[in-house]
């Protein structure tokens, strides 16, 4: 369940390695750890029982904020919205709140640096430092890609800087956590800014969606996930992967990619199948996209911003006021129907996997949703499990194409497992229909 994160390797001082596996995500190694170590670690760990949970971190770092929701946790505000200049908007990938945040941050002196993920030498993408706007708007974008932030982190830790952390929910938490352990870190580290996570992905994910553009993993340079495109709704945005010694990007539709439908789950951390966070409930603030109907169309993409931090709603509501951004009030229900598939995963097909799994006889981690399957319907229940099928299949059978040089053995391989789970959403959506057309009758 390690999604690689890297905080037990700071809170160990790297007595914990956290190094990337064969499968392409970072992994903690714990071969000949030190029980004080390996406890320490677990501490720190946001899959472990021995750590706080995400009502426990919130209670305490978070006493103004006192509203509460089951889907967004403790918050102050809720909004919607998008950064005014249209150039800005072009190069983020949704409504470009997440960098505005954090460059206004910097701007205003109430950090020195921001830790984030950006392009890298190394890879296609790590968690990177930033010390300047011009810096930071140079590395902005989404990025589903495997990394850690144990280097960052060292490389900061009690140099008398502040930082703003940016992160997906499972890093926030980990991040908190070790500010608990390690005082001088925990007066650096000023604000966490959140981003609303489908579910993490191995680095292969990147590498398969260049292959299907003509770009073989040995050849790839670097991607951009998100390519906005004027002619289509926000989600159906574009995939680019550009090739070392090209100048212009190779682009397909992401959704006429195989592993391109995020639901299918392809490259699915396993840690993923028991995350119960969807708004990053200890950060700051969170940023996701605003899937609704009424903000769909709109091709420049739109934000869900979910605050817990007065600093922050002083920045937003002067910042709207002047016209620098564009962002309205909505409600919490609102809010959390943004992120309805993620619900699905994370609240209802977690109470199914954690019992499929204790029916197993596995561990799992005490979480705050309830195993079982009341109130799911027999369609909704082979879906989630069609879906962690997928996901744990996926990793093996790319590393052995990679291994022959042969998408296509990947794509004959994987597409009976995407059928099948075609197959039991269309019966999903045809229940769902069903159950509608008889409210509305009602």
């Amino acid at each position: 369940m390690c999604v690689g994160c890297g905080a037990c390797s700071v809170a160990t001082s790297g007595a914990i390695p956290v190094t990337i596996g064969r499968f392409g995500s970072y992994e903690a190694n714990l071969t000949g750890v030190s029980s004080e170590n390996l406890a320490l670690g677990s501490r720190v760990c946001p899959w472990s029982d021995e750590s706080k949970n995400e009502d426990v971190i919130a209670a305490e770092v978070f006493p103004d904020a006192h509203e509460s929701h089951d889907v967004l946790g403790r918050f102050m505000s809720a909004y919607t919205g998008r950064v005014g200049p249209q150039e800005d908007v072009l190069q983020s990938s949704s409504g470009g709140l997440t960098s505005w945040v954090a460059v206004k941050l910097l701007e205003r002196g109430d950090v020195d640096g921001v830790i984030h993920v950006g392009p890298s030498d190394n890879a296609l993408f790590a968690y990177t430092v930033s010390y300047s706007q011009e810096e930071l708007r140079s590395k902005r974008k989404s990025m589903y890609y495997s990394t850690s932030f144990a280097d960052a982190l060292m490389s900061v830790k009690g140099d008398g800087m502040t930082y703003a952390f940016i992160g997906v929910p499972c890093f926030v938490r980990s991040a908190r956590a070790l500010c608990d352990e390690i005082p001088e870190l925990k007066s650096q580290m000023k604000f966490f800014l959140g981003l609303v996570c489908g579910h993490l992905k191995s680095d292969s994910f990147a590498e398969l969606l260049a292959w299907q553009t003509g770009v073989a993993p040995d050849d790839l340079k670097t991607v951009d996930f998100r390519v906005k495109n004027p002619g289509r709704p926000a989600s159906r945005y574009d995939f680019g992967a550009l090739a070392k010694g090209d100048s212009e990007m190779a682009l397909k539709p992401t959704a006429s990619l195989i592993g391109g439908n995020w639901g299918h789950g392809v490259f699915q951390l396993n840690a993923c199948n028991y995350c119960d966070d969807i708004f990053a409930e200890t950060a700051d603030v969170a940023f996701g996209d605003a899937w609704l109907t009424e903000f769909e169309a709109d091709w420049r993409g739109t934000n869900v911003i979910v605050n817990r931090n007065s600093t922050i709603e002083e920045i937003l509501r002067d910042a709207n006021e002047t016209g620098e951004i564009d962002v309205a009030p909505i409600g919490a229900e609102a809010a959390a129907t943004t992120q309805s598939g993620n619900f699905r995963h994370r609240r209802i097909g977690l109470a199914v996997r954690l019992a499929d799994d204790i029916a197993a006889g596995k561990w799992v981690p005490r979480k705050r949703v309830r195993p079982g399957y009341t109130g799911v319907t027999r369609q909704r229940i082979r879906l989630i499990r069609k879906r962690r099928e997928i996901s744990a299949q996926s990793h093996p059978l790319f590393l052995r194409a990679k291994r022959e040089g042969s998408l296509q053995n990947f794509l004959s391989s994987i597409d009976p497992l995407i059928s099948d789970y075609k197959k039991v959403e269309r019966g999903s959506l045809l229940v769902r229909a069903s159950r509608r057309i008889k409210r509305m009758v009602k």
